[in-house]
């Protein structure tokens, strides 16, 4: 198991195949996820940032670079510490709160070939700074190590923002800033509570210190002939410490954890393509019903023979699941519908059969009459056949979202769950409406 998980969470898998072999499986999923040809356009679209950034990924896994997010409240000190880490003044370091407002990005030249990049981030808890906290959390979770940055005990916001981080099964390193201006009593106490508190979340040693940007002190100096003078000297920077953790897991686990952190990516994306695929079809497949129970309480509300409407119904019906079939990626032939359609009529009878009773009392009633009534009863019977297309639809949709298949529970359920989850007033009233806007009757 790797180091940076801590006790309690396994990982990601038993068999943990070398950091090369687990390069190769991650640009795989990730070239799978951008070359997928069965994803609509409306979602890549509607996704397009997340491509971008898979696009990113694996520019980025085929570089072998590895990037590593330092997280923390304003002004714990982030910037100086990744200053420090780089060795320059890469980025401003201000008292003021909020002087980072960006990500900003540097090359850590100094661990091996250059390819590890350190990446300061806005602070978590800045006031008015809602989306420079998201953007913080949105880099820490694209990135493949995250140092979370302290400068005392763990407030509410840092724990909750520490678990946060851990549920995204990126590894953690947790620092503790500004050390030179706390006792070696008062860092005692500190470390003791940062265990305590983190105890957990992450491995003890996972916890270290530092003081990115000590504070200048007063010295006194003697010249050759014992002449005092005092004056200011700033120490450097003490984060050994920290280099030493990083270049451990980085030793370690460099490949492996840029490999898993593009794994965990590609998988969150595919969920969310998943999910946008399910609500673009819903959309569209609502869209598809409405149409066609619209034509179907039309056409039956106009045509007063009784036998075209029985057959204009199950034309229209077929249509409707032809459609429907395509828009769920799973076309089906017009005979494949047809028998769908009977499926689904055949449980209908049972389940509502004083509907069908009402439908054909209503055709009955048509035929015999005439002038205005023929129109009122047409149109109450185009309301019922409006309202068993729907039906219909919401079951051939059910069917097809499940991949052609009715699951254990078979059609008969499947059929009662919908009829018992429509709001039937709600829908005849709909009905009415579109037949009247269609007919401009009002």
């Amino acid at each position: 198991m790797p180091d940076w998980l801590p006790s309690g969470r396994a990982a990601p898998s038993d068999t943990v195949p070398d950091g090369d072999a687990h390069l190769a499986l991650a640009r795989e999923s990730l070239r799978e996820l951008l070359d997928d040809e069965r994803v609509p356009a409306e979602v890549r679209d509607a996704l397009s940032d997340d491509y971008r950034q898979v696009e990113s990924m694996l520019d980025k896994l085929e570089h072998g670079h590895i990037h590593i997010a330092v997280f923390g409240r304003v002004s714990v000190g982030k910037s100086a510490l990744v200053n420090a880490l780089l060795g320059e003044q890469r980025f401003a370091t201000s008292p003021l709160h909020g002087e980072t407002r960006t990500i900003q990005h540097g090359q850590w030249h100094e661990f091996r070939d250059g390819n590890v990049f350190l990446i300061d981030t806005p602070g978590i808890n800045e006031v008015g700074g809602e989306a420079r906290e998201q953007l913080a959390r949105d880099v820490a979770g694209r990135s493949d190590l995250v140092v979370f940055v302290v400068d005392g005990d763990l407030t509410k916001v840092e724990i909750d923002a520490l678990r946060t981080l851990v549920d995204t099964r990126r590894p953690l390193i947790l620092v503790l800033n500004k050390v030179d201006r706390y006792t070696d009593e008062e860092r005692q106490q500190l470390s003791a509570a940062l265990h305590e508190h983190s105890r957990g979340l992450l491995p003890a040693e996972h916890l270290v210190s530092a003081a990115a940007q000590p504070a200048a002190q007063w010295v006194v100096r003697v010249d050759a002939d014992g002449n005092e003078r005092e004056e200011q000297r700033t120490p450097p920077p003490r984060v050994d410490a920290l280099k030493a953790r990083l270049w451990e897991v980085l030793e370690n686990e460099g490949k492996t954890l840029a490999a898993l952190n593009a794994s965990l990516f590609a998988g969150e994306l595919s969920d969310q393509v998943a999910t946008r695929v399910i609500t673009a079809r819903r959309t569209l497949g609502e869209r598809v019903i409405r149409t066609w129970c619209i034509a179907k309480g039309v056409a039956v509300a106009l045509n007063p023979v009784p036998v075209a409407d029985l057959a204009a119904a199950a034309i229209v019906d077929v249509s409707m699941v032809v459609h429907l079939s395509r828009a769920y990626g799973l076309p089906l032939s017009r005979a494949e519908a047809g028998g769908l359609v009977k499926t689904i009529g055949a449980q209908m009878l049972v389940l509502i059969g004083t509907v069908w009773a009402v439908h054909l009392i209503a055709s009955a009633l048509k035929l015999g009459t005439g002038g205005l009534s023929a129109v009122v009863t047409g149109g109450a019977q185009g309301v019922v056949a409006y309202y068993s297309t729907y039906v219909v639809g919401r079951a051939a949709e059910r069917y097809l979202a499940n991949g052609r298949s009715w699951g254990e529970a078979g059609p008969k359920l499947a059929v009662k769950e919908i009829l018992d989850s429509l709001d039937r007033d709600s829908i005849v009233e709909q009905a009415k409406a579109d037949i009247r806007a269609r007919l401009g009757t009002g």
